[in-house]
């Protein structure tokens, strides 16, 4: 095992931390969050999700936030599709890549898609189709890696399934979800013992959940096995709503700091990151959800 000398940090906090919030944040926080971030360093953006607003209502806004965005050279806009209708907006939109998500969990799958793990990827076949079409990249994503909040644990053979059927459908890169944040260490090296048996380390990413204060040694554990691709929220922005009053992501400020020290190249200028969650955060209302950014005051 050795780990990777550059990890890519794909910034979900626009889209997968502010789409829970209950009042509506203005369009112009959200252009500049992004703008912050992107000035970070950040090369991988979900600034969006193109689907229906009635789930959503937070992201309703979403093609007016594609059309505000100041666009940087070398930064990746990407927005959530869950249907070819979805697709379809992103597209129009400008969106420069696209991701489709499914669960290894059917309860959970049925609760939060209101479809069956294999209907879901059928819906995605007809995306990855039309993406192929416009050469859009896709990726995927993967619900309840380690856990469940229906079904408890995961077999790590049911995410398997559903890793290689995203991919032989065309996403270049399956994110691993712990959504509920229960994973460890020790589960998240016995999942990465399967996958890696059947996928290139380069195929999977790893979407750490701080519900029980392990996102950070799950991280870890990913970066031994070669995962060079980690997903992390800005202000650990985003809670998880299966634990009432729990943190759900973990804060991009912390894996940086995480990585820093292992001597991995970012690209994250951590000062400006901090500076990105803090004016987030004070836009929200709150106290940055990063423990990083509460100790390096700036």
């Amino acid at each position: 095992m050795s780990m990777p000398e550059r990890v890519t940090l794909v910034e979900v906090g626009p889209r997968d931390g502010l789409q829970n919030e209950a009042g509506t944040i203005p369009l112009e926080t959200k252009l500049t969050l992004l703008d912050d971030l992107a000035e970070a360093g950040l090369q991988a953006l979900e600034a969006g999700s193109f689907v229906n607003p009635k789930w959503v209502p937070q992201m309703a806004d979403s093609e007016q936030v594609f059309a505000g965005l100041q666009r940087r050279s070398g930064v990746r806009y990407t927005a959530l599709t869950p249907n070819l209708q979805g697709f379809e907006r992103a597209l129009a939109a400008g969106a420069d890549e696209v991701a489709v998500f499914a669960a290894a969990s059917e309860s959970f799958s049925r609760k939060n898609i209101n479809c069956s793990i294999s209907e879901s990827l059928q819906r995605f076949e007809d995306v990855t189709a039309a993406a192929q079409t416009h050469k859009i990249p896709v990726r995927g994503y993967v619900s309840c890696v380690l856990g469940c909040p229906y079904e408890g644990k995961i077999a790590p053979e049911a995410v398997e399934g559903v890793t290689g059927t995203l991919l032989d459908m065309g996403c270049y890169e399956v994110s691993l979800g712990d959504t509920i944040g229960t994973g460890t260490a020790g589960s998240m090296s016995r999942l990465l013992d399967v996958l890696l048996a059947e996928f290139q380390a380069d195929q999977l990413a790893v979407h750490c959940h701080d519900t029980y204060g392990q996102a950070l040694a799950n991280i870890l554990a990913a970066l031994l096995y070669g995962i060079a691709t980690v997903d992390a929220s800005v202000a650990g922005l985003g809670g998880c709503p299966y634990a009432k009053g729990a943190s759900g992501n973990v804060a991009t400020e912390d894996v940086v700091y995480m990585l820093d020290g292992l001597g991995i190249e970012t690209g994250v200028d951590l000062e400006k990151l901090i500076a990105a969650g803090n004016r987030i955060s004070a836009a929200l209302g709150r106290e940055t959800g990063s423990r990083a950014a509460r100790a390096l005051v700036i």
